[in-house]
């Protein structure tokens, strides 16, 4: 679905404030647009997924493969090799980056505290300083997953959903999870429906992205005589996006 200019610089306003919110955001809200031709009289839904000639030895693609296999799972479908399935599944994905910019409001007092202005006026007789604008910049990111669902024999398309969010993250595979889930959520849809999917964070099909480490082990006590213990090097590592 085209999202015009306006229409598009609204959702980065609210993506903005997403990110600018983040510390007390519990949620990923994702957009939802699915056209279906589904008639659900199948009463064994064998699928394999399809893949571009260029696309065979594509890692990324494989595991947002297992992403939304786990989720077609949960609506009864079975991933059988591609001469038995009844249905074929091709994923589109995507991310693009924006920089918003928002003019927030400064405030500044000339005279701090304390004040003896008028009884219960802590600003005293001259009043708080109106506020200056100053603009912050901030990342924004477009997530995308689109599902189409096509029958083998035929080459009908029988669903296409598409599922898009926004905000401060900028890897797509640590979205890929609230993707897929909110893009299969309540499958199959209506032709032409529209609508949001709100995922607590940590439950998209996966464990929240912040990763714990365990704590180093305590160094054990050098004995009283003889060389002294060594210390290992912890190894120098770091989770990736």
């Amino acid at each position: 679905m085209n999202i015009d200019r306006w229409t598009r610089r609204i959702a980065l306003l609210f993506a903005v404030l997403t990110v600018l919110l983040s510390g007390c955001t519990t949620y990923v809200t994702t957009q939802v647009t699915a056209f279906s031709a589904w008639n659900g009289s199948d009463a064994t839904r064998t699928y394999a997924f399809a893949r571009r000639q260029d696309q065979q030895n594509n890692l990324e693609l494989s595991a947002y493969e297992r992403i939304v296999a786990n989720e077609l799972a949960v609506h009864a479908f079975r991933e059988v090799p591609r001469d038995d399935a009844r249905y074929l599944v091709e994923l589109a994905y995507g991310i693009r980056s924006d920089i918003v910019t928002v003019a927030e409001p400064v405030y500044y007092n000339a005279w701090p505290g304390p004040y003896w202005g008028r009884p219960f006026d802590p600003w005293g007789p001259w009043g708080p300083f109106p506020a200056t604008y100053v603009n912050q910049s901030y990342p924004v990111f477009t997530h995308l997953l689109g599902i189409r669902i096509t029958e083998r024999a035929s080459g009908k398309e029988v669903y296409n959903v598409t599922a898009r969010n926004f905000g401060g993250e900028s890897s797509l595979v640590r979205a890929m999870p609230y993707l897929a889930r909110s893009a299969l959520a309540d499958f199959p849809l209506g032709n032409g429906a529209v609508h949001t999917v709100k995922i607590p964070i940590g439950n998209g099909g996966t464990p929240a992205n912040e990763v714990s480490l365990p704590a180093a082990p305590a160094a054990a006590s050098a004995p009283a005589a003889g060389p002294a213990a060594g210390s290992a090097a912890a190894p120098d590592g770091q989770a990736g996006q």
